[in-house]
C-alpha cells in the first residue's frame, strides 16, 4: 500500500513532524511511503493519484493552513478534484504552531473539509487525550496530530511527545489503510 505525506514547512518544524509521521507509517507491514515537500519541486500529481492514503501537513499561520498549503489545495482542482481522482482514498492531517493552542484545530478542519471535497475518507488521530503535556496527544486533539513549535530551531522543538503523537498518527493511518486495502 502506498502512503503519501504532503506537507509545507515554513521553518522546518512541519518537515520534522512529517518524518515522524512517515516513521510511524513504515512500522506497518507493506507500507510504502512518499514524502512530498511542497517547497521542493512541482507536485507529482500522478504519485498522489496512485497513493492509497494521503496525509496532509501544514503549519498553522494566522489561524489556518499556510499560504503555500492553501495554494496546493487550489492547484489540486485540475489534476484531482474535477475527476474525483482521490475518491475513497484515506486522508488524515497534522499541524503545528508556535502557541500551545494556536488555533490548530482550524487547520485540521480545513484539511478535513478539503479531503471531503475530494470524496476522501478522513481518519482521525484515534488516540485519547493525554493527561499532561508530557503524554502522547498532550494537546488533546481528536481530528489529527497537533504539535507546538516554540520559537526555536527544529533541532529543539517540537517536543518529543508531540513528535511521537505524529508518529502514532502515521502508524494509525497505515493500519486503517491496510484494513481498507484488504477489504476489512
Amino acid at each position: 500500500m502506498k502512503i503519501a505525506i504532503v506537507y509545507h514547512s515554513g521553518f522546518g518544524h512541519t518537515e520534522k513532524l512529517a518524518h515522524y509521521v512517515e516513521e510511524g507509517a513504515k512500522e506497518v507491514q507493506n507500507a510504502e511511503t512518499f514524502l512530498i515537500g511542497l517547497d521542493e519541486k512541482p507536485v507529482n500529481w500522478n504519485l498522489l493519484e496512485k497513493a492509497d492514503a494521503i496525509i496532509f501537513g501544514s503549519p498553522t499561520y494566522n489561524g489556518t493552513v499556510s499560504a503555500r498549503f492553501k495554494q496546493f489545495m487550489e492547484d489540486s482542482t485540475g489534476p484531482a478534484f474535477v475527476e474525483q481522482k482521490w475518491r475513497n482514498k484515506i486522508a488524515a492531517g497534522f499541524t503545528n504552531s508556535g502557541a500551545e493552542h494556536g488555533d490548530k484545530l482550524n487547520s485540521l478542519m480545513t484539511m478535513s473539509l478539503f479531503a471531503a471535497q475530494h470524496a476522501m475518507i478522513w481518519v482521525n488521530l484515534g488516540l485519547l487525550s493525554g493527561k499532561t503535556r508530557n503524554d502522547l496527544n498532550g494537546i488533546g486533539s481528536w481530528l489529527g496530530a497537533m504539535a507546538q513549535s516554540d520559537n526555536a530551531s527544529p533541532d529543539v522543538t517540537p517536543k518529543i511527545e508531540d513528535l511521537n503523537t505524529a508518529k502514532y498518527l502515521g502508524h494509525h493511518v497505515a493500519e486503517i489503510t491496510k484494513q481498507f486495502c484488504n477489504g476489512k
